[in-house]
């Protein structure tokens, strides 16, 4: 049996089974699936064909690549807003005889050929856009029939112009450049592109029209509810795509100074193929620059590999077509899975075994004895109220506590019945603390840490701390601060729940028994945060020692209450005060007579208990169980304990049936009552502490009497 379990607790612990669920859920997973082919088809043609990484085959492809690349950019643009563009190889067809006449016959200066070859490009987009994007026809319809229509437009052109094409001649220096000019040895075609696809990257990450962009692919309805003019933005894409293929156009007749019916022929496919393959979602809103330039070169290695090997142009559209047809069902597949996916690999259970869990019933001695001292507890702001999980008072007896809707409420003194909004942040305000000026510091759920100075105007502090040098989850952002404290010099340290999970599934955290918390010191003189103590089980409540060399924090799944040194002859040690608690602790706080409040926010049981042994249980229940019927902590029953600085228990406060405060994740006393706070509840509990000094403040006892 003891071997079983050292085996067990070494497996889990050492095993990195949670790597490869935070690498799954990285951004850049989608790209790894093209890396991967790339490297696959190039290691084979390299390896199995002779010549293929010679001179000239590697610039034919750079040359012929920078075409595609300037093409594929804007394609990327027309399905990142979740259309599609069927009229490229026409457009570009059409854009090469265009070019030859104007440039080649007509001698046009390329100042006004070039934009004039673009420009037609983008005529075409345009007619594409407004069809599509104001009259809502059908894209893949429309794009389909234009293509047709300029198929027919590039056919009877080549019997109208075919022979003063091919007696036209441009003896321009920068025709030649575009021709076979190069840069550090780099096709000048390549070099345009890259500056292109650069740019495209920029617009489409960083600038409004991007955003808008991904927008509409992601949902045109919601888009267009959030005031982004839809019609105009889809509109935008396809003549972007259009001007685009003009200018590649005018790259291959630099090149080739040629026109026939079989160019462009086929360029739709091996585009959407090619972009497709890169990871650009067929249903829009989903994709990038970079995937796009991973899927055409890929696109284009397999093609120029495939004429080498002398293999006829039916064999290269039979394989674009495979190509595509995989990459769509990789696509379609991948899309509708990737949650599944996630869900079964990003939760990783590990082993975690606690005490025996203390006695608590009644009449058995016990420091935690059942008692019901809660029951009738009073309730302030009683269906008012939602979600008040922390609550503190202002040196005028005011009362604020937070709300679910992203507002700071404070209740006025001395009855507390009427209230107002004092402050809105935008997200859920949990942990408070003032300072000696009377700002009101609050850690917020998914945002961070912020301040509301006594006029009511919010101040973020931090969103971020150091990254950790092995972390493969982004660590430096900030998910769920918790609760906080103030320390003498000023120095705020909060506690960071998980880095693994937000604030709508905190709870998943328990299930994987591993540290995934920390805490954090922010440092107003410097404005930077930087964590102290990582690798935590939940870190939840803040309490500076009244030596002011000390902390104390609450480790919720841990079920014990640790003091850390941050300053003194003890700096940087960490000492247990209570390590096997019967229930979950939340926020602590300072009492009147020199101990500390802390509250339980949920019971252990036997059950979750031994569930914690059994991290292969809990593994199979994540992936098999739906996400309603996991086991999860108990968090229906509320508590409250009293400690001394050594740990002792000196009073435990139960309400047993759940009726006044069902869960409570705080407690502040204040001029001889206890007021509690609740994450779910949609109250503010008032109990009476019997003995307590009647004028006693945590407020003044932090920063003195108020003058």
């Amino acid at each position: 049996m003891a071997s079983s379990e050292s085996w067990t607790r070494w497996r889990y612990r050492y095993v990195p089974d949670k790597f490869v669920g935070e690498i799954l859920s990285k951004s850049w997973i989608d790209t790894l699936i093209p890396v991967v082919i790339l490297a696959a088809v190039f290691t084979f043609f390299s390896t199995s064909m002779p010549g293929f990484l010679g001179g000239s085959n590697l610039s034919d492809i750079a040359q012929i690549y920078g075409e595609y690349l300037i093409v594929i950019v804007g394609i990327t643009f027309v399905m990142m807003a979740g259309g599609i563009d069927l009229t490229v190889g026409s457009v570009f067809a059409f854009c090469n005889l265009a070019a030859l006449l104007l440039i080649n016959s007509m001698q046009i200066n390329l100042a006004v050929g070039i934009p004039a070859v673009m420009l037609l490009g983008g005529l075409i987009g345009l007619i594409n856009g407004l069809l599509i994007g104001y009259l809502g026809m059908r894209a893949f319809l429309t794009t389909l029939v234009m293509l047709i229509i300029v198929r027919a437009i590039v056919d009877q052109g080549l019997l109208d112009y075919g022979q003063v094409i091919m007696r036209g001649f441009n003896p321009s220096a920068t025709w030649e450049f575009m021709a076979i000019g190069k840069v550090f040895g780099i096709p000048s075609s390549l070099v345009v592109a890259g500056v292109i696809a650069v740019i495209g990257h920029v617009v489409l990450t960083r600038m409004r029209f991007g955003w808008h962009v991904m927008a509409v692919g992601g949902s045109r309805r919601s888009a267009y509810n959030a005031g982004i003019r839809v019609k105009r933005t889809i509109c935008a894409t396809y003549v972007l795509s259009g001007v685009l293929t003009g200018l590649a156009a005018t790259f291959y007749a630099a090149r080739l100074s040629s026109a026939g019916t079989d160019v462009g022929k086929g360029l739709e496919v091996t585009m959407l193929t090619a972009a497709v393959l890169g990871g650009i979602s067929l249903g829009g809103g989903r994709g990038s620059i970079v995937k796009a330039m991973l899927g055409a070169i890929i696109i284009l290695l397999v093609q120029n590999s495939l004429i080498r090997m002398g293999l006829t142009s039916g064999t290269s559209s039979l394989v674009l077509g495979l190509l595509l047809l995989a990459a769509v069902a990789i696509d379609v597949r991948w899309v509708k899975n990737r949650h599944k996916v996630l869900a079964r690999a990003y939760v990783s259970p590990t082993y975690f075994s606690l005490p025996p869990l203390p006695d608590t019933a009644e009449g058995s001695g016990s420091p935690y004895a059942l008692n019901d001292k809660l029951r009738g507890a009073e309730a302030i702001g009683l269906g008012e109220l939602d979600g008040p999980e922390d609550v503190i008072f202002d040196q005028n007896d005011n009362l604020y506590c937070g709300s679910r809707h992203g507002d700071v409420i404070r209740f006025f003194a001395p009855d507390h019945k009427r209230w107002e909004v004092f402050a809105h942040i935008g997200g859920h305000p949990l942990g408070f603390a003032f300072d000696p000026e009377g700002n009101l510091h609050t850690c917020v759920g998914g945002m961070g840490l912020y301040k509301v100075s006594p006029a009511g105007e919010v101040t973020k502090l931090s969103d971020e701390t150091n990254r950790s040098l092995l972390s493969i989850v982004d660590d430096s952002r900030l998910r769920l601060a918790d609760d906080l404290d103030i320390a003498p010099d000023g120095k705020v340290y909060f506690s960071e729940a998980t880095i693994r999970y937000e604030m709508y599934d905190w709870m998943v955290d328990a299930l994987e028994g591993r540290g995934n918390g920390r805490i954090i010191c922010y440092d107003p003189k410097t404005n930077s945060s930087r964590t102290v103590l990582p690798n935590l089980q939940l870190p939840n409540g803040i309490c500076v020692e009244k030596g002011g060399q000390s902390l104390l924090f609450a480790e919720t799944w841990g079920c014990r209450i640790t003091r850390w040194y941050f300053d003194g002859p003890k700096k940087g040690e960490r000492e247990v005060v209570i390590d096997n608690l019967p229930g979950y602790p939340d926020n602590i706080n300072r009492a009147s007579d020199g101990n500390y409040w802390c509250a339980l926010c949920g019971m252990r049981g036997p059950v979750f208990d031994l569930a914690l042994k059994m991290p292969s249980f809990r593994r199979r229940m994540v992936q098999k169980v739906g996400r309603d019927d996991w086991l999860y902590p108990n968090m229906n029953t509320g508590c409250v304990i009293k400690f001394d600085a050594d740990g002792a228990i000196l009073d435990v406060l139960w309400d047993l049936g759940g009726e006044a405060h069902p869960m409570i994740t705080s407690i502040r006393e204040h001029k001889g009552w206890l007021y509690l706070g609740g994450l779910y509840n949609n109250r503010v509990g008032r109990y009476r502490v019997p003995g307590a000094d009647p004028s006693w403040t945590s407020l003044s006892d932090y920063w003195g009497a108020k003058s």
